[in-house]
């Protein structure tokens, strides 16, 4: 582990506390189905998902490669940026977390990273192809989420059609301890990746590193803050996801969370930073769908989609602002 001091020590304390805030705004995308099927109760939901987000971030390092060095120019950002990034993205999730909005904290990572990046050097310092890959995720990815969740609960209940309701529930209530379990570790490896590329992003600017390549202590770093955060849980969006948009079963909650921990493996290996929170949540909307389409409380859906629309310009908002403050200091 390097010796870190001065603004730098401020940069990687910021990037944890982001994770942490991550963590937490984003507990509800592992538990809250478990949750509100009463499959388990909330502390233990909670303290399963932490742990099992930790393992997940040992994962794969090709998101936190893609963060590092495929947004914007390792070469041209200072650790003012950085640290004005993660200033505005702890922002964001802390103004969304109290309104109760389950909002990405990967876009919110993003906006702010560009945002600072574009007040410190022009447009010049970011990488156009990186950001398209990311936007095109940004659609891709709740469209899988909704088509996985779909899929899996049509399935399911062709296959279990004859199957007497009481037993199905009995089945599906254990069945979802595992699929929230693996709902849990793929965010993890999905969502802790972002920050620990940040941080890279920080040493590399610093001089401390010369390559986008991963420190352990920085995998072990992100993984305990993130799992700590997931630990206090966000309950306000719990509510939200769990309860307001579509009334759950075991079953309803076994496919939303395999089918969007599916995509969410797959995007991590190919080192694609998409939205946990999208991918859940249009997979409990593809799992509600089955039902009728007014099973889904589409007044809730619409607040939240004008959340996630708002999410990349507004934490880029206020990453810019937070650079500038910073840059008046340094």
């Amino acid at each position: 582990m390097p010796e870190l001091s001065g603004l730098l020590l401020v940069t990687v304390v910021l990037a944890l506390l982001f994770d942490f805030s991550n963590g937490w705004h984003d507990c509800a995308n592992a538990v809250a189905t478990v949750v509100s099927t009463r499959v388990l109760r909330p502390l233990t939901a909670v303290l399963l998902a932490g742990a099992l987000n930790v393992a997940g971030a040992f994962f794969s390092t090709a998101v936190a490669k893609m963060i590092g060095g495929g947004i914007v120019f390792p070469d041209a950002i200072t650790n003012v940026v950085v640290a004005g990034a993660m200033a505005g993205a702890i922002c964001w999730n802390l103004f969304t977390l109290i309104l109760g909005l389950p909002t990405s904290s990967s876009h919110a990572l993003i906006g702010g990273l560009v945002g600072a990046a574009v007040a410190h050097g022009g447009w010049a310092v970011v990488q156009f192809k990186g950001l398209q890959k990311i936007l095109e995720a940004m659609i891709l990815s709740p469209l899988l989420g909704f088509g996985m969740g779909f899929l899996i609960m049509v399935l399911v209940s062709w296959s279990f059609f004859r199957v007497h309701r009481g037993l199905a529930t009995k089945l599906f209530s254990r069945l979802q301890l595992l699929s929230a379990s693996f709902m849990a570790f793929s965010h993890g490896a999905n969502d802790a990746q972002k920050v620990m590329g940040v941080i890279t992003l920080a040493l590399v600017a610093s001089g401390q590193l010369t390559s986008a390549e991963v420190p352990t202590w920085v995998i072990v770093a992100c993984a305990l803050a993130m799992g700590l955060g997931t630990t206090v849980g966000g309950w306000r969006i719990i509510h939200t996801l769990g309860m307001k948009m579509v009334k759950l079963e075991p079953v309803h909650g076994f496919a939303a969370e395999t089918g969007a921990a599916t995509v969410l493996l797959f995007t991590a290996q190919f080192g694609l930073p998409v939205s946990t929170t999208h991918t859940i949540t249009s997979s409990i909307l593809g799992v509600g769908s089955t039902k009728r389409l007014s099973a889904v409380r589409w007044g809730v859906t619409s607040k939240i989609l004008s959340a996630w629309i708002f999410t990349l310009p507004g934490s880029a908002l206020l990453g810019a602002g937070a650079y500038t403050i910073l840059s008046w200091f340094h």
